[in-house]
């Protein structure tokens, strides 16, 4: 999802009269290169995130994608804190500004990665390291003892550890897996170090990822024509440095050292704050805070209302570190119990403070916001499961160059900058013929796609046999495939709830939708988990095994996601008539 949270803020203001940057006021230029430095941090560091922990600190495949799809998930849920915040108090620059120090600070964290965590093997009462010499799908398993290290490998069926030179480090040629024990020593200072990253990344996008939108919307007086073509450009900007650094960070992390991938995604987000600092002033004054008395008002003590804001900016952290921590501890049964409360708070809202056509048009906003799950639970395995996959199990050699699988994620936004405006003249073209499909259709289309996306791939995987590496041209298929799926289901379902929601309830109505992305990207965790392979040293032990399980899952989504696209694809004229032509 290279971006679902741009909205077109709706403040009345004076249309600018500067038009020094294409056409539009000169603030754009900040925004789009505040932005794009922040989503280059913030992809750079998400295309490595599930190698470095099923990797460096050797978590189960299992822990990983629950960890992975926990973090997302609060990073979406944070928004609406830190949106609402600026709404009342901070006003959005004060809250961009914040975030971006936060997220500087947690993606800085993130290079300190220490020696990682060591896989030891217990053998006939002697100890043994098992690791990598390297990172990625390409790094080779080996053995360390006193003596020596040698290569590894494993037998068909992982029966057995079969050992290159066994002299060299003093064991037998081969090994049942059954007559040794492993453990993992891990170091507590360094872990510690990722969850309290992870705590401020979630922090500082709570902050500045709804906010800075808002700002571009402020620069455009109520009815500027404009408006449209500044988020267009800002949209370009956000998947730039997506599609910048699903390479150069994705290159370096496996190349060279987790440490340069994360710290090169670190020195982008500083670059992002810099520029926001430096030239604040071509804001021309948009986006303070509604009232600066109120924001100097003592709310505890000594304790003012921005200084109370910051301090929830760090319960926001206690509270996201508790949780990343604790992610593969949590009751799956929680996050759905949320899921149900805000629906029904949905719904009792409709009910009650709506009548006629517009509680019909806010049960179509409810339909949307649901209807978006299925899509981004399957679309977000792009940054765990697939990953993962791409990383053990397809052929990424092209042009004689092994492609390291972070750099993979940058297809989804290549695709977008390439497929947007294809299909932006589509829709007006078959409008123009009355053929232009109602948003309920596109958003059914979506969630079909997602589907068909993983059936493409378990398509490639059988191609390849049982132990045969996948083509990497069905990874640019699935990519290809998801983004045209998201290009029918972000921007169209983003464009929907605001023109359904009750003019009284338009922020409460996009914090649900941002809140139930969130749900969604924690079932992409829960989704991811399923697919879990046995691991050994960071790497897989049965290629075949792992082969058949990410096939049964991604058939099974697969099927689900396209059943559940035919059912809203029947129940769409409903729906449109719902919306009464908004």
């Amino acid at each position: 999802m290279t971006d679902s949270s741009i909205t077109q803020d709706q403040s009345i203001s004076k249309s600018g009269s500067d038009s020094s940057f294409m056409g539009h006021p000169r603030g754009l230029i900040i925004l789009f290169f505040t932005e794009m430095w922040e989503r280059f941090s913030y992809y750079g560091m998400r295309g490595l995130l599930i190698l470095y922990l099923t990797q460096h600190f050797l978590f189960s495949d299992e822990r990983s994608t629950i960890m992975y799809g926990a973090y997302t998930a609060l990073v979406y849920v944070m928004t609406i804190i830190g949106g609402t915040l600026a709404d009342r108090y901070l006003g959005s620059r004060k809250a961009v500004t914040f975030g971006a120090i936060l997220l500087v600070l947690g993606h800085c964290g993130m290079a300190f990665e220490g020696n990682g965590s060591r896989q030891i093997m217990t053998y006939e009462g002697e100890e043994y390291q098992l690791t990598l010499n390297g990172r990625g799908g390409d790094a080779d398993q080996i053995i360390i003892s006193d003596m020596g290290e040698s290569l590894i490998s494993f037998s068909e069926g992982a029966t057995n550890l079969l050992i290159a030179n066994p002299v060299v480090v003093g064991l037998p040629g081969s090994i049942p897996t059954n007559s040794y024990s492993l453990h993992v020593e891990t170091e507590a200072f360094y872990l510690n170090i990722l969850y309290l990253s992870l705590a401020l990344i979630i922090a500082g996008v709570g902050f500045l990822k709804a906010n800075i939108s808002t700002i571009v919307g402020s620069l455009y007086g109520f009815g500027d024509a404009r408006r449209d073509s500044g988020f267009t450009i800002f949209y370009m900007g956000i998947n730039l440095g997506a599609f910048l650094s699903s390479i150069l960070c994705g290159y370096l992390g496996i190349t060279y050292g987790w440490k340069y991938g994360f710290g090169l995604a670190g020195i982008g987000m500083l670059f992002g704050l810099l520029i926001f600092l430096i030239y604040q002033d071509w804001l021309e004054g948009k986006a303070e805070p509604p009232s600066m008395e109120k924001l100097k008002e003592k709310v505890l003590g000594p304790i003012n209302v921005e200084q109370m804001c910051y301090l929830t900016g760090l319960g926001i952290i206690i509270i996201s570190l508790l949780l990343v921590m604790n992610a593969h501890l949590v009751d799956e049964s929680y996050v759905g119990l949320l899921g149900i409360i805000i629906f029904v708070l949905l719904i009792t809202y409709a009910f009650v403070r709506c009548e006629g056509v517009e509680r019909d048009r806010m049960f179509a906003g409810i339909y949307f916001i649901l209807a978006q799950i299925p899509f981004w639970a399957l679309f977000e395995q792009a940054g765990s499961s697939l990953n993962l996959f791409t990383d053990r199990l397809v052929d990424r050699t092209m042009f004689g160059w092994s492609v390291p699988a972070p750099v993979f994620q940058s297809l989804n936004a290549m695709f977008i900058v390439l497929f947007a405006p294809i299909l932006a003249w589509l829709w007006i073209s078959l409008a123009k013929r009355n053929l232009n499909p109602s948003t309920p259709v596109k958003f059914a289309m979506g969630v079909f796609l997602a589907g068909l996306g993983f059936l493409s791939l378990v398509a490639g995987m059988r191609a390849s046999g049982d132990d045969g590496m996948t083509a990497v041209y069905f990874i640019f298929l699935i990519y290809w495939v998801h983004t045209m799926g998201e290009l029918m289901v972000s921007p169209v379902g983003l464009s929907a709830v605001t023109k359904l929601a009750p003019p009284k309830a338009v922020g409460m109505t996009m914090g649900a939708w941002f809140l139930y992305s969130g749900l969604s990207n924690y079932l992409a965790g829960v989704i991811a988990s399923t697919t879990g392979a046995e691991t050994i040293g960071g790497q897989l032990s049965d290629t075949a095994a792992a082969k058949a399980t990410y096939a049964e899952v991604y058939l099974q989504v697969g099927y689900i996601a396209m059943a559940i696209a035919i059912v809203m694809l029947i129940i769409s004229p409903v729906i449109k008539r719902m919306m009464h032509s908004a």
